[in-house]
């Protein structure tokens, strides 16, 4: 069995959605009617196709992201897993993750998507406060959430929520109490999250006509984030990656897949991959509209629309930009290795120098002072 360096996941899309959230840009869309049976017969079309693609793969995660894939189907959660264990070897203990949102409908379902072979369930909480949730669009209340909680506790031992912050109105008092409150709930892995205004999403819209009001200013916005990387590491979950804190050992292991670039299959409608063949990194896309991926599976057996292979300075700039964001850094061996090339030593004892970045051996890692200024050292060392 082939070792990939970073490991080998597989991201499974469902892109439907009972409303769409004002501040999504994901690939999403509402329907009130899905055909099951035939997302099920599509899926396991497409994850033959790749894994004729990929041989000598081993999985070690998988990641069912959407859209809002907890209002599939078990059954459909079940069809896509035997799909991939019939399509390549799963590692043991490997981790099966499934977005879920916290409405009592869907925390129903928790222990059947645990039947299913689903081992960590990731809850869209958003906000611990009634009104924000109404602003964000979300279809759940806090009590709800709680509720959905308490239930995906009992069904799995990993579960993951996330919270959105510098939303509008929020001070930084209010941020302080909600993290805790988050934090007092026993959680092992958070993913916290600024607001970003996306273009073409309402938000956008509201934005750009001057109507988005009250959104927090840039400073308050860094001392958000100041409060929350201290908040998080005095009660043992620190950043791991720059949104995302974890007790040791409870990291989402499908997106350390992604940071410590990884190979990973992308499966269903907009769904990315990375995947190398012939000794070639190739990045793939397939057809984002749901019904024009389902045709296109039923027609080729696959919706891959783009496949691009990367250039070794393309490979050496996307494992950097995904690597950094880690707390454990970037190796600058394997930087040469996927690059051809070295990172400028000016440059890094530039940055060191800084406190910006650390340098220990081999590895490079951004300190706390370069987190919130990451982008100015990438340009730093890619240029």
């Amino acid at each position: 069995m082939a070792e990939v360096e970073g490991g080998f996941g597989v991201y499974v899309h469902w892109p439907y959605c009972l409303a769409k959230c004002p501040y999504c840009d994901f690939n999403s869309h509402v329907t009130q009617s899905v055909d099951h049976a035939a997302w099920r017969d599509a899926y396991a079309r497409e994850i033959a196709w790749t894994a004729a693609q990929t041989p000598d793969r081993r999985v070690d995660t998988v990641f069912f992201g959407g859209g809002t894939p907890s209002l599939m189907e078990p059954e459909t959660v079940h069809s896509v897993l035997e799909a991939i264990r019939a399509a390549w070897p799963m590692a043991d203990g490997a981790e099966v993750s499934l977005e879920a949102n916290p409405t009592s409908v869907e925390a129903g379902k928790f222990r059947a998507f645990r039947d299913a072979g689903v081992n960590r369930i990731s809850m869209g909480v958003q906000a611990l406060n009634d009104a924000d949730l109404r602003r964000l669009g979300r279809m759940h209340s806090v009590a709800e959430a709680q509720a959905a909680f308490d239930i995906a506790r009992n069904a799995f031992d990993r579960v993951s929520f996330d919270l959105i912050y510098v939303r509008q109105g929020q001070t930084l008092d209010a941020w302080r109490e909600e993290l805790q409150q988050a934090l007092d709930m026993a959680v092992d892995h958070l993913s916290l999250y600024q607001l970003t205004i996306e273009p073409g999403t309402r938000f956008g819209d509201l934005a750009e006509r001057g109507k988005l009001r009250d959104l927090p200013p840039d400073d308050r916005a860094a001392d958000m984030y100041d409060l929350t990387q201290q908040i998080c590491t005095d009660a043992g979950m620190p950043a791991y990656e720059v949104s995302n804190h974890a007790r040791p050992g409870a990291e989402s292991r499908h997106n350390l897949v992604y940071w410590r670039y990884g190979e990973y299959a992308g499966i269903g409608p907009g769904a990315h991959g990375r995947i190398t063949r012939n000794g070639q990194r190739i990045a793939t896309d397939t057809a984002k509209a749901p019904q024009a991926w389902l045709e296109r599976v039923a027609k080729l057996g696959h919706g891959v629309t783009v496949e691009d292979a990367l250039d070794p300075a393309d490979q050496g700039t996307e494992y950097l930009l995904m690597a950094l964001r880690l707390r454990e850094g970037a190796s600058l061996r394997r930087y040469s290795a996927l690059s051809g090339a070295t990172l400028p030593t000016a440059a890094i004892a530039e940055l060191v120098d800084a406190r910006l970045l650390d340098q220990t051996g081999d590895k490079i890692a951004v300190t706390e002072a370069g987190r919130p200024v990451l982008n100015a050292v990438l340009r730093r060392l890619l240029t």
